[in-house]
């Protein structure tokens, strides 16, 4: 069987196990060379959200259980920002003064910007897959203590283990089985450097060491998704097939050519593109005309009434990052919006919802409200936008959906074509196309895959494939083997 990766000997002739580790939701998978099966990994979940939350006694929580905490500690509180402490330095030397007596050597402490959020019970972390590349973002700051993305990585894995070890001694396996896995990647991280598939990975096999995965493998998700496929559809007879990942973080792709369950990886190709960014998009062009984008702002100058834009675009990126949005609650950001209510003309409740959103902490509540409208399109052709908390209340149709995501649709678009023109073929050579990953489940996602190639287009699993396949490669020894030595 060739698949352009490196085969070896399998970690454990008698059982292989998959981790799908994903920007939104991650999935571990067990195989023992006859059937697949998908390890719980929360109250009977076998899907669990890809996020750690870390309170101030530096108690770790993850999975659902992280989000529930969020929400009930966080959630609708008041912001409170203070000073960050940086240090003391001296304000006199102590030397001896002019009446021949030795001055008090005092000390002035030294404070940085007001970013630091006193009240914060805890801080989450979802999406940490999505930084892993980045070099120039070795750690993050989580209260007075500075987290390498690594140890922001391990508690999930970590988690994964022991929820693995379980289920096997559930089975009649012993736990030890538990400590070899392949991980999943996509065929390329976000990021622009050309090594950030090589620090990605190694930021992720140094996760995998310290969770007790003392063999681990890589292995790259749309291969493993088409693997998958073809397990379970033993009986198809095509040749050529496309498999089309398009997940949380990232589109990933791949052509294979396969009789029965032997098959070749003819391209790969992969491109920073999810959910994530859709939701995005979702927020600019639904909330921030509701925000007060595009308003005027008048104040006073020096001897004149100064009529301007509202400067909207200083608060963009961090109300489109939840995680960080709390910064917000600075008297740079706040003052404006405060002086902007004070007009007291129709915009005025524009920027009345924007201060409740900043000063509620009511980030991550706006974002779940966008992902459940996006669900409910995917099912529906209405949905209605409802977030009581800083008085929305819209409706949005599929189509108004599908015309706000124009420009990243053609970009899933034109990701398939370049896979084509890869792999050196045309669409109508494409036999079978498999879909997979939970923003596959988009009907414009669907429509183009199938406008392109009719009647060829199926979906295999959208949560879970990637997994099963990866459990699958581990046992018959693809993927690249990593070193089970401490990488530090």
């Amino acid at each position: 069987m060739s698949n352009n990766q490196k085969t070896r000997q399998p970690a454990d002739p008698g059982i292989g196990i998959g981790i799908d580790y994903g920007t939104s939701n991650s999935v571990a998978a067990v195989f023992d060379g006859r059937k697949v099966v998908m390890v719980p990994l929360e109250n009977g979940a076998t899907v669990v959200p890809s996020a750690i939350y870390i309170d101030r006694q530096f108690q770790i929580t993850t999975g659902q259980a992280a989000i529930d905490a969020y929400i009930a500690s966080n959630t609708g509180r008041k912001v409170e920002l203070t000073a960050e402490f940086l240090g003391e330095g001296r304000t006199s030397t102590g030397q001896i003064g002019d009446r021949g007596l030795p001055e008090e050597a005092g000390t002035e402490k030294f404070f940085g910007q007001s970013i630091v959020d006193a009240g914060e019970k805890g801080r989450l972390f979802r999406g940490v897959k999505r930084l892993l590349s980045d070099e120039s973002l070795p750690r993050l700051m989580v209260f007075d203590r500075p987290f390498r993305l690594v140890a922001l990585v391990t508690p999930l894995f970590l988690r994964i283990r022991r929820a693995l070890e379980t289920s096997l001694t559930d089975i009649g396996i012993s736990r030890i089985h538990s400590t070899h896995a392949c991980v999943g990647h996509p065929v390329n991280f976000e990021g622009r450097s050309t090594s950030r598939n090589e620090v990605a990975l190694q930021r992720l096999g140094e996760a995998c060491h310290h969770a007790g995965f003392e063999e681990h493998g890589f292995y790259p998700e749309p291969i493993a998704a088409a693997i998958s496929y073809l397990f379970f559809s033993p009986e198809i007879s095509s040749q050529t097939m496309l498999a089309v990942d398009f997940g949380g973080g990232t589109l990933d792709l791949c052509v294979l050519r396969h009789q029965g369950e032997e098959f070749q990886v003819v391209a790969t190709h992969g491109i920073g593109l999810g959910g994530d960014h859709i939701d995005q998009q979702l927020f600019r062009q639904l909330l921030f005309p509701l925000l007060g984008k595009g308003e005027r702002f008048r104040r006073k100058g020096e001897d004149r009434e100064i009529e301007t834009l509202f400067p909207f675009e200083e608060y963009e990126d961090l109300l489109l990052n939840w995680a960080v949005s709390y910064r917000l609650n600075q008297n740079r950001y706040t003052t404006p919006v405060m002086q902007r209510i004070e007009q007291g003309d129709a915009a005025a409740a524009k920027f009345r919802r924007l201060y409740e959103l900043i000063k509620g902490n009511h980030s991550y509540l706006v974002f779940q409200a966008i992902k459940d409208v996006k669900a409910v399109l995917s099912e529906q052709q209405q949905a209605r936008l409802d977030i009581p908390e800083i008085d929305v209340d819209l409706e949005i149709t599929r189509r108004e959906f599908e015309n706000i995501n124009a420009d990243l649709l053609r970009s899933f678009e034109e990701a398939v074509q370049h896979t084509l023109s890869l792999a050196g073929i045309h669409a109508a050579d494409v036999e079978l196309v498999i879909r997979t990953g939970g923003s596959s489940l988009i009907p414009a996602v669907k429509n183009i895959l199938d406008r392109h190639f009719p009647g060829k287009v199926v979906e295999h699993d959208p949560f879970t494939s990637v997994a099963a396949g990866l459990a699958i490669a581990e046992y018959r020894g693809f993927g690249q083997l990593s070193s089970s030595d401490d990488p530090r």
